[in-house]
């Protein structure tokens, strides 16, 4: 097959994060007013547009650069550069993005006399919701007024909208005196040979009277919130080395992506965000997995999430929230839409699988750290979900999670697939009313098995014992509901008529990942799922390719997406199919090789590896970085060493299977418990596998998971 490299996701765009605030320019670092373009704070535009301008032309920049996560610079060339030298004169804009956005203009010159330069900036805020800007459609306007403060050299628009109180000032600094017109601002800026000269302008977000101000100049990580957890992580994270330079690629962009995530929300500010450029807010169960399947690479991350998703817990029945007692976030948005009321995701309890995910990322995170202390401070929220399981999750009482829709403008499927037409019956129509998916069922049953484990080691062993009975009770009523022996896999979900929807999709490899699936079914399960229609070779579909409503740059009818790969490829371990392990991680290596930076993006298309796709093409507003495909890097390279850690007893158990294209792997600064070491792991001649550590005191025991145990393989 041809080569392909570098595939690039929005090609048009770049994008910064810093906490709730977010830069996105065009490739050359201008904001044109085109698009989604802009400078937004908490999910509201306030810079849409600005034109830069020296002596009355534009800037031609050639070359722009993001650094780290909070700042860029560009290059641009002013008037004829080199084909004049009398007129060498060059541009720099830096931005540094924190609370507010600093912009720093320096022009350089290399002319032979000294020359004086009008630097002129025209800005204009729209105050558009992320929303309105990502679709190009809007919902609420409003007028924009300005007002120009000549002794503090700044220009504040205000947005006339009755309910909300925004504005934002735009502020000179510099040595030169400032003239404005309308809402254009120039200076004078005097250049000897060889010298440059500066002048920043700060946008500072005015929102419900509190003025955010914008960070210093610099690119070292800013003494905030957001800025101390992404220099926490980078500090933590396990780095690896191997001699597959695809897979040290692709590790060490997804950790360095995860680094530059987090939201830097109070209570906890290393919880990573979804991904750039839509979803700079809240996520409960994406915060929560990307987490979970980040682990090898430190625990932080999955801490800060438990406990931010803590501080959310609904309160109360509210029908437009979707809210009920003892109920997790699907999301927190702080944008106009919902702060006006017209969406419901101010606050948004919409989805059942954020609580399950709770509780099994609380009994794994104890099993990586041992962390008691946590445990405690989180068992009450612990409790109060397993309260709203018992009262609220199971609409008619027949021991499967069903979830139903009570918002108008909430989410209509509240599973793992949230797309309003993820769920299709076998003839291709969205099936609508409560329904029961399967892979919510296999979440149900890891979360009573991991809160049982996390209650028992803070003392509460009664109940502990309680919901591993009941565990054991939805494993067994599972297979017989859900099992479509025709199709060789699990039916997609129970409809509101309790009957099978018979479409063969990706859940099967989410209830792997639980354990929920019987042994003597495992592997057919397994060679299901790769089987064509399901395999694309770049990885597994959401939806059969057989099915009538596959759509391969779909959401969730027959797209690929790492977060799954990862899940799935953890399952696949824990039932010992390493031949469809081997080819899923290959799948992903491989398609992670394609892109720039081998950054892997949040949903690819379900076309076929073959010649006639050289790459398999993105689902088309697909978000990069994303924080789950990252996390899917780190989580299939823990499948791939079957390694379950036991930090309480200071141990960690592995049963590596690493294909002939990955021969060796070094993992450096494990976190386990107390302990960090290193983690070596090669494949010698035959398959066999060698484990060596080094650092800190840490058991190692070479056994199976029970469930692959003594299972023939396929």
């Amino acid at each position: 097959m041809t080569q392909v490299r570098d595939v690039r996701i929005r090609p048009d765009l770049l994008c910064l994060a810093s906490g709730w605030d977010t830069l996105i320019t065009d490739v050359h670092g201008r904001i044109a007013g085109q698009g989604t373009q802009g400078f937004f704070a908490q999910g509201t535009r306030m810079l849409c547009r600005e034109r830069i301008t020296v002596d009355g032309r534009e800037p031609v920049a050639f070359s722009t650069a993001v650094v780290g996560a909070h700042a860029q610079i560009s290059y641009a060339e002013v008037g004829h550069g080199e084909r004049m030298p009398s007129e060498a004169v060059y541009l720099t804009v830096e931005r540094f993005l924190g609370g507010g956005l600093r912009s720093r203009f320096t022009v350089h010159s290399w002319a032979a006399t000294p020359r004086t330069l009008t630097l002129r900036l025209d800005v204009a805020a729209d105050f558009a919701d992320l929303d309105e800007a990502e679709q190009g459609q809007r919902r609420q306007y409003a007028d924009v007024t300005t007002e120009w403060n000549a002794d503090a050299h700044e220009l504040r628009l205000t947005y006339d909208h009755p309910r909300l109180d925004l504005a934002v000032a735009f502020r000179w600094e510099g040595p030169a005196p400032v003239r404005r017109c309308e809402r254009s601002v120039s200076v004078d800026l005097v250049v000897d040979p060889g010298e440059s000269a500066a002048v920043d302008v700060v946008a500072e977000p005015i929102i419900d009277g509190q003025r955010y101000p914008a960070p210093p100049a610099g690119y070292a990580e800013p003494d905030d919130l957001p800025g101390r957890a992404r220099a926490a992580l980078a500090h933590e994270v396990t780095r690896l080395r191997s001699a597959n330079l695809d897979v040290a690629a692709a590790w060490q962009t997804a950790v360095s992506d995860l680094a530059e995530l987090p939201l830097g929300e109070p209570p906890g500010p290393a919880a990573p965000i979804a991904g750039l450029p839509k979803y700079q807010q809240i996520f409960g169960r994406d915060t929560l997995t990307a987490s979970w399947q980040a682990l090898l690479a430190g625990p932080t991350m999955l801490r800060d999430s438990l406990y931010l998703n803590a501080a959310h817990v609904g309160e109360r029945i509210d029908d437009w929230y979707d809210e009920e007692p003892g109920k997790l976030l699907h999301q927190a948005r702080r944008s106009p839409l919902s702060r006006l009321g017209l969406d419901p995701f101010a606050h948004y309890y919409g989805d059942w699988a954020t609580p399950l995910d709770f509780l099994v990322f609380l009994g794994q995170y104890y099993a990586w750290t041992g962390d008691r202390k946590t445990l405690r401070d989180l068992a009450p929220t612990a409790r109060r979900v397993l309260g709203w399981l018992d009262r609220y999750a199971d609409l008619d009482g027949d021991g499967f999670l069903e979830y139903h829709r009570r918002s108008p403008g909430g989410v209509a499927n509240q599973g793992w697939k949230d797309a309003w037409n993820a769920i299709v019956d076998e003839h291709g129509q969205p099936v609508t009313g409560a329904i029961a998916t399967s892979e919510l069922q296999g979440y149900h049953y890891a979360a009573l098995r991991h809160g049982a484990l996390a209650l028992a080691a803070i003392g509460d062993r009664v109940q502990a014992v309680r919901l591993m009975l009941r565990a054991a009770r939805l494993r067994r009523r599972f297979d017989p509901a859900y099992w479509m022996p025709e199709y060789g896999s699990y039916a997609m979900a129970l409809g509101p008529d309790g009957r099978q929807v018979r479409s063969v999709n990706s859940n099967d490899g989410h209830l792997l990942a639980t354990g929920i699936v019987p042994r003597r079914r495992a592997h057919m399960v397994a060679r299901r799922l790769f089987q064509p229609d399901m395999f694309s070779g770049w990885g597994l579909r959401t939806l059969s390719a057989d099915h009538p409503a596959y759509n391969p740059f779909s959401y969730h009818r027959g797209s690929v997406w790492p977060v799954e790969a990862a899940t799935i490829g953890l399952g696949l371990a824990r039932y010992g199919c390493w031949t469809q392990l081997h080819r899923l991680a290959e799948a992903t290596f491989s398609a992670a090789a394609l892109f720039e930076a081998h950054r892997l993006p949040e949903v690819l298309s379900g076309l076929p590896r073959d010649e006639a796709h050289p790459h398999p093409g993105v689902y088309p507003p697909a978000c990069s970085p994303q924080a789950w495909s990252a996390s899917a890097v780190v989580a299939l390279v823990q499948a791939l060493l079957v390694l379950r850690p036991m930090a309480p007893l200071r141990t960690i158990v592995v049963d590596p299977h690493l294909p002939d294209w990955l021969s060796e792997l070094e993992l450096l600064g494990v976190q386990v418990g107390s302990a960090r070491f290193d983690l070596r792991v090669r494949r010698r001649r035959g398959g066999r596998v060698s484990v060596r550590t080094r650092g800190d005191r840490i058991g190692v025991l070479r056994r199976p998971t029970r469930q692959s145990h003594r299972m023939l393989l396929p």
